[in-house]
């Protein structure tokens, strides 16, 4: 049994990860501050006597004894990561300081979820991991960008200069239950506005493209990333090749909710990118990863949660409340 600490670990992504650990046997210290996270993911973990919740914020520094460290604590929508940028890059930034600080004083190994986004609007397609990036420092956007290529930075200057054991996962855009009602990603949105019967709103043309990967899929990259030989620190790719674009999308989930939503069209937002896809080359090889939820698959389990929770209202206003800064 492993004791791993899971920084963000009542978010959307850290909540899951949090119960595959569980069910593997491990030992379970979940960190976060509700600050996007929500208590409603982990409460059906409380009663496990191998999880322990902690509330604390990783901009200040903690002490424990663990023997991994996840660091997914980080706004990861744009609603969230823009309401209040300072925070968000302290987040990444001195979260990975004082991740980084303890793993060195424990010598526990550290995998920092990082993500697609280091590419910026990029100018190759699809990304690969050398790729350094295309990313505007002064945009709206550039506190979550630019916060995690630092945080990048900062693994690998402790691996390199203190043999801190280090992994890098670039993770690609990711679905499924509990994302939170209104966090801004455009899965979420859609499903909501279509469960609702409102006007799904399209920004731009709705010729960007996106690559979608079903949570199932990206925290079994994760793991296999946290647990693959020491010499391979990454960064790798985590994420579903098989490209759409947001209009495609739209459309898809109209038809699988029976919704009567209307497209409309709205300007694209500041430095949104055109083109997102990853090129997963390197996890195939050294991970043996690639996902295997087909998107139909993904979304109707996904369309299931949010009718779900559209269905009962008290819910409904928990992840609100659970989902705003």
């Amino acid at each position: 049994m492993k004791r791993i600490l899971i920084t963000g670990g009542a978010g959307f992504l850290g909540s899951h990860l949090c119960e595959r650990l569980l069910a593997a046997g491990e030992e379970l210290l979940c960190l976060d501050n509700f600050y996007t996270g929500s208590k409603d993911n982990i409460r059906h973990l409380l009663g496990n006597p191998h999880f322990e919740f902690i509330r604390h914020d990783i901009i200040n520094p903690i002490y424990l004894e663990v023997d991994q460290i996840y660091n997914l604590a980080c706004p990861a929508s744009p609603v969230h990561y823009q309401y209040n940028p300072i925070k968000t890059i302290k987040t990444s930034v001195m979260g990975a300081i004082n991740a980084l600080g303890l793993a060195k004083r424990v010598k526990a190994r550290i995998l920092q979820a990082s993500t697609s986004e280091v590419y910026g609007d990029p100018e190759i397609h699809p990304q690969q991991e050398g790729y350094w990036g295309r990313v505007n420092p002064i945009g709206i956007r550039s506190c979550y960008d630019e916060g995690k290529r630092a945080a990048e930075c900062l693994m690998m200057d402790y691996h390199r200069q203190n043999h801190v054991d280090v992994k890098i996962v670039r993770i690609f855009n990711t679905y499924g239950p509990r994302m939170a009602v209104h966090d801004g990603r455009v899965v979420s949105n859609f499903i909501v506005q279509a469960l609702k019967g409102e006007d799904i709103t399209v920004y731009g043309d709705g010729s960007q493209t996106r690559s979608f990967c079903y949570v199932d899929d990206l925290i079994e990259g994760l793991i296999r990333m946290m647990n693959s030989p020491d010499a391979f620190t990454g960064p790798v790719n985590i994420g579903n090749p098989r490209e759409f674009t947001i209009l495609q999308l739209a459309e898809t989930l109209i038809q699988m909710t029976g919704s009567a939503s209307r497209i409309i069209f709205k300007p694209l937002p500041q430095d949104d990118p055109i083109q997102r896809r990853p090129d997963i080359t390197l996890a195939r090889e050294k991970l043996g990863w690639e996902p295997e939820i087909q998107l139909s698959e993904g979304l109707e389990k996904t369309i299931a949660y949010f009718r779900s929770l559209i269905g009962d209202s008290s819910r409904l206003t928990s992840k609100l409340i659970g989902s705003c800064p």
